[in-house]
């Protein structure tokens, strides 16, 4: 990768902390899983202690108010998200500790196509309470026996000596939570030592993230680096370093293995790479919300409304799943309805600063292809996407709050295999596609709609349900759906998160409930969450935040009242 002139001062450091991490290295090999444990507990506290500086520092650069229910995203996306997964790795560990497999303990099924499916949430009793109606699983490529599953589950764990050199994490700048974990996966999945170079929109968190690794920099194990693209492609490009990982754009990602420019697009066409290490990736795309056509409530239609609404405007579109293409039939008797209880919730949303770089002008390109769309408080409302000729919202991800509307023909199986068709072969990425369907059109569809589910090539389906869901869930794997190559990225390459450190798995497949409580229990869903805290109309989310992040870090029994009132609130 091309870069800018480096500062000597710039190399220097540089140099520096890569020389740290190859001699602490050597360290981290003879840590044995117990040492390690002890770190991760250490971690842990230090993210609770933190926590509040956490959210204050992401508040800021995000520009939100201190009073703001906006807040509850960076609660949940920051440190909550961190805490559940220290919780869970440090489970995994003492599991090999004792001797035994991480996956002992979690049910095994068999799924579609030759597949089993490991089911990770809910696992106890106070996962079944707070995420009441929610479940996740993931599905291992056909094939794979659960007795495999079982003794492969470990990763570098199953062998701590062997260490894999020193890794390069390249931060994500919209989700806070993402650069802290993607190094807990370097050192504890792939057993490398980490420097995280930060993207210069989160340099406001780089003592945040000190203090909350800072039992792992004290150990030799992690680095923390600003600056620019010229520190980057340095980084990158250090013979000292032997991989690298990246969250961001496939764009971005081309440039930095193929090198930028036209110079660079020749060679990523001849698949001749500039970067001469491994790379994985998480790239993001256009993610597909699929609403199968049913006889909907006026309650039903105006929750699912927020949802969608919700999955396109959390953090202001700034996420690497946010759904882009809302795939609806033409012949739903309810899709005016429907669609125009969606605009309502577009337009009544909080309003927040694109603090995100560049979002402005997506969002004018997104006009200028489409110049009839619904523009409203910075936001973009695409309807009736001509499905012959769509244009550039299937294929370019926006990264902003940009929603476009396609209608397909049919109804039932007819159109469920056309939203699948559609997801897989026209949407750009597979990080993440949606589905949001009734319980009676579930039980009509029957078993086509696990082939569905086993069709759509994606990372992590949600079934009533975000995809953000499956992000949040420490036990299952993020990122691209397998099969990417460097020259053909989409969504990236390799997993994050995974906390049972599961080898090879396929996808995550996530499952929420239809309706809030009360309204499921009085419909007999066996579920009792309220509207999700994630919800941009949620009015208590910061309140639940707060208390979600108090009991992941102690996950005291005494705690959840506190939660489940503040969620009902909301």
């Amino acid at each position: 990768m091309t870069t800018p002139e480096l500062a000597a001062e710039h190399t220097a450091a540089v140099d520096r902390a890569v020389a740290e991490l190859v001699a602490g290295e050597s360290a981290w090999a003879v840590r044995g899983l117990a040492e390690r444990r002890e770190l991760l507990e250490r971690v842990h506290a230090a993210v609770a202690e933190h926590a509040e500086a956490w959210v204050t520092a992401a508040a800021q650069y995000k520009q939100l108010p201190a009073d703001s229910p906006l807040l509850g995203e960076e609660w949940t996306a920051g440190p909550f998200s961190v805490l559940s997964a220290t919780a869970a790795l440090v489970e995994t560990i003492r599991a090999l500790e004792a001797g035994r497999s991480p996956v002992e303990g979690f049910p095994v099924r068999p799924a579609p196509g030759g597949r089993i499916a490991v089911k990770v949430l809910p696992h106890d009793l106070q996962e079944r309470l707070m995420f009441s109606g929610f479940s996740a699983e993931v599905w291992m490529p056909p094939g794979v026996t659960e007795a495999e599953a079982r003794q492969r589950a470990g990763l570098g764990l199953l062998n701590p000596a062997k260490t894999g050199g020193v890794g390069v994490v390249l931060g994500a700048g919209n989700v806070t939570s993402i650069p802290v974990l993607d190094v807990l996966y370097e050192l504890y999945a792939n057993n490398r030592v980490a420097a995280l170079k930060l993207n210069p929109v989160t340099d406001g968190l780089a003592g945040v993230y000190a203090d909350a690794l800072a039992p792992l920099i004290e150990a030799g194990a992690v680095r923390v680096l600003t600056g620019g693209v010229d520190v980057g492609g340095y980084l990158v490009n250090h013979p000292d370093v032997s991989h690298v990982h990246m969250t961001g754009s496939a764009a971005t990602h081309d440039a930095i293995v193929f090198g930028p420019g036209e110079e660079g697009a020749a060679r990523r066409a001849a698949n001749t790479p500039v970067l001469d290490k491994p790379v994985t990736s998480e790239l993001g795309g256009v993610s597909p919300v699929i609403v199968l056509p049913g006889e909907w409530s006026e309650a039903d239609l105006r929750f699912q409304a927020e949802h969608v609404a919700t999955q396109r405007l959390h953090n202001n579109g700034y996420n690497c799943v946010a759904s882009q293409v809302l795939v609806l039939s033409a012949d739903w008797p309810q899709k005016d309805r429907f669609l125009a209880l969606l605009r309502e919730t577009f337009d009544s949303a909080p309003e927040r600063p694109a603090y995100y770089p560049g979002s402005d002008n997506r969002l004018a390109l997104a006009l200028d292809a489409y110049p009839s769309a619904h523009a409203q408080g910075g936001r973009v409302l695409i309807d009736g996407l001509d499905p012959a000729e769509p244009g550039p919202a299937l294929r370019t991800e926006y990264f902003a709050p940009v929603l476009a509307v396609i209608e397909l023909p049919g109804t039932g199986r007819e159109f469920l295999d056309e939203a699948v068709r559609t997801a897989n072969e026209d949407c750009a990425g597979t990080l993440g596609v949606n589905i949001l369907a009734h319980p009676k059109t579930l039980s009509s569809l029957g078993a086509a709609f696990d082939e569905a589910l086993a069709a759509l090539r994606y990372g992590t389906i949600a079934v009533n349900a975000w995809t953000g869901f499956g992000y949040q869930t420490a036990r299952a794997p993020w990122g691209a759906f397998p099969g990417h190559t460097l020259d053909d990225v989409q969504s990236g390459i390799g997993v994050v998160h995974n906390a049972l450190l599961l080898d090879g798995p396929e996808r995550t497949v996530v499952r929420g409930p239809f309706r809030p409580a009360p309204r499921s229990v009085l419909h007999g869903e066996p579920a009792l969450s309220p509207r999700p805290p994630w919800f941009v109309t949620n009015r208590t989310a910061a309140t639940t935040g707060r208390r979600l992040v108090g009991y992941a870090a102690e996950r005291r029994w005494s705690a959840l009242p506190g939660v489940v009132t503040s969620a009902l609130r909301g």
